[in-house]
């Protein structure tokens, strides 16, 4: 048996059969690791270790840590999982907070102690998180004291989660209050670079998660292909964004990459658009992650950005429509960096930098990575040709002990369920979900494209486009539809609207049905819910 650290075998128990897994590339370099490694050790303690520990890392409200004050209160807490809470290697520890300070020492807490971090979204409600717990069989919780009430209701539900540490809690009971009675040293456990460290839960088409299992290497792995070849950070960037530390976008974005190179990284508990351009102002900003619905809002109000210290803005989650990346450009004269990502690999394997972006076009592969698209009978498609986006790399599709791990990996490639095409010049052009295509009187209609549109009308703020059933074509198009304020939600604007689709667009794919609602279904990351569109019975979204 290969060496582990883990002495709670649970998550190598409940692996997929190395003959379910993807092929793994490590051709790289710099993704040689060594059989043993711990990703808290090349992080976070290497800098203190090589006399980087009065760097500035983390910024929010009224606090500054160094890297050394991040590796003390991250010891501290280790010492109270280990030590107080009895954790061993191997043990599930859910997190659960806002984006701050102490959601990320609590993650690098995990880490040293050898235990795997189950991040979960602020948002959750207690019949999703007992799930979680259920699933994972997490033995140990740390949440923020402001989101103790729906963990407290999944608790009583959840007989394997036996203990929780509330933290930002003032009290002599409270996570702060034991973290103050340990020791700032702590020798991080010697787990072996393919332990699992991190259960992350991704939806399912069906409505039930499926936990994402990645290694100590995985975590790396993400640092040294996507970060070096396309987005290319130093040591004085700031970072900041959106993304949810318990997203994987957010958890690369906002503290691995940062650390990775010595920078540092501010974290917000709220991101509003004034929110957001006010924090660039404030902390100096330099790179900037979120998802298109986010960037679209903000280039609305986005004048004071030109010219600021911002340089660089990733935008990954969703497709980016060709539209808000010409209305940001326009409105801060940054070239967006568009990415695609999936959770079960952990992050970005398809993008282009500033320089070699193109209006439409996703990018090309990452370095560490090969991609292809699969035609319907898993042969690579003619360029040009629509199919199924096919991915290997350092990076691929682990479930928890899950019978959709068949449908993830095939022949050793992991499909993400994206339809896309090969240009000439390699650049991958997104087209729709594949379980999202539009099939209409014959015709394939990508829901992405219709929106993109739609989007470039002026009364539009935002909008969905699925297809719906219809017994003379099949499918149709229908398009709900967020309206700018002061504009009439009547017959006259769905006709104006579809006109305007004509005359952007192959007239065949307009939206024949458009419902104006007040919102869309969105996930906490921002990543348009089309289940839940195709979910609304007629004219009841109003």
């Amino acid at each position: 048996m290969p060496y582990s650290a883990h002495i709670d075998t649970f998550t190598g128990d409940n692996l997929p059969p190395p003959a379910a897994q993807p092929e793994f590339l490590f051709d790289l370099p710099a993704l040689k690791f060594p059989e043993r490694m711990n990703c808290a050790t090349e992080l976070l303690d290497r800098h203190v270790a090589e006399g980087r520990g009065g760097r500035l890392c983390l910024q929010a409200p009224n606090l500054r840590w160094t890297y050394a004050d991040l590796q003390e209160r991250a010891n501290r807490i280790a010492n109270v999982l280990v030590k107080d809470l009895g954790v061993v290697p191997g043990n599930r520890v859910l997190l659960r907070a806002y984006n701050n300070p102490m959601m990320a020492a609590c993650w690098f807490a995990v880490m040293k102690a050898g235990a795997v971090a189950v991040a979960t979204m602020p948002l959750l409600r207690a019949k999703e998180l007992k799930h979680v717990i259920a699933k994972a069989k997490v033995s140990h919780a740390l949440c923020d004291l402001r989101l103790a009430e729906e963990l407290e209701r999944a608790r009583a539900e959840s007989p394997d989660l036996a203990h929780v540490r509330w933290f930002n809690d003032a009290s002599t009971a409270g996570l702060e209050a034991a973290m103050a009675k340990h020791s700032v040293e702590f020798g991080n456990v010697d787990t072996a670079r393919d332990d699992t460290c991190i259960l992350a839960f991704t939806s399912g088409t069906t409505g039930q998660p499926k936990a994402t299992m990645h290694f100590h290497r995985d975590v790396m792995a993400s640092c040294v292909c996507w970060p070096p070849h396309v987005l290319r950070p130093t040591p004085d960037d700031v970072f900041m964004g959106t993304p949810p530390l318990a997203f994987t976008f957010g958890l690369g974005g906002l503290l691995l990459f940062p650390l990775s190179v010595g920078a540092s990284t501010v974290l917000l508990e709220q991101g509003a658009p004034q929110d957001l351009v006010d924090a660039v102002l404030k902390y100096k900003a330099t790179i900037l992650f979120t998802a298109p619905t986010s960037y679209r809002a903000v280039a609305a109000i986005a004048g004071p950005l030109r010219g600021s210290t911002l340089r660089k803005c990733v935008s990954a989650g969703e497709a980016l429509p060709a539209a808000t990346r010409a209305l940001w450009k326009e409105a801060t004269g940054i070239e967006m960096i568009d990415g695609i990502g999936a959770t079960e690999l952990m992050h970005i394997f398809i993008s282009a930098d500033e320089k070699d972006a193109r209006p439409g076009a996703t990018g090309k592969v990452v370095p560490g990575y090969v991609a292809c698209i699969m035609d319907d009978d898993g042969r690579p498609a003619k360029p040009g040709e629509i199919g199924r986006l096919a991915v290997k790399g350092p990076t691929g599709c682990r479930y928890l002990a899950d019978e959709r791990q068949a449908n993830y990996v095939r022949n050793g490639w992991n499909y993400t369920g994206d339809a896309y095409a090969l240009d000439a010049e390699g650049y991958f052009h997104y087209h729709s979900r594949t379980d999202d295509m539009i099939i209409s009187a014959g015709y394939n209609i990508a829901g992405p494209e219709v929106e993109d549109a739609l989007l470039r009308h002026p009364k539009v703020a935002e909008c969905g486009v699925v297809g719906v059933p219809d017994d003379e074509r099949g499918q149709v198009v229908k398009a709900f539809v967020v309206l700018r304020p002061g504009n009439d939600a009547g017959p006259e604007t769905v006709k104006e609207l579809q006109d305007y689709v004509k005359q952007s667009i192959a007239p065949y794919k307009y939206p024949r049905q458009v419902e104006f609602v007040a919102s869309l279904p969105r996930t906490e990351t921002g990543k348009l819910q089309r289940f839940r569109l195709r979910q609304i019975p007629q004219g009841e979204s109003k």
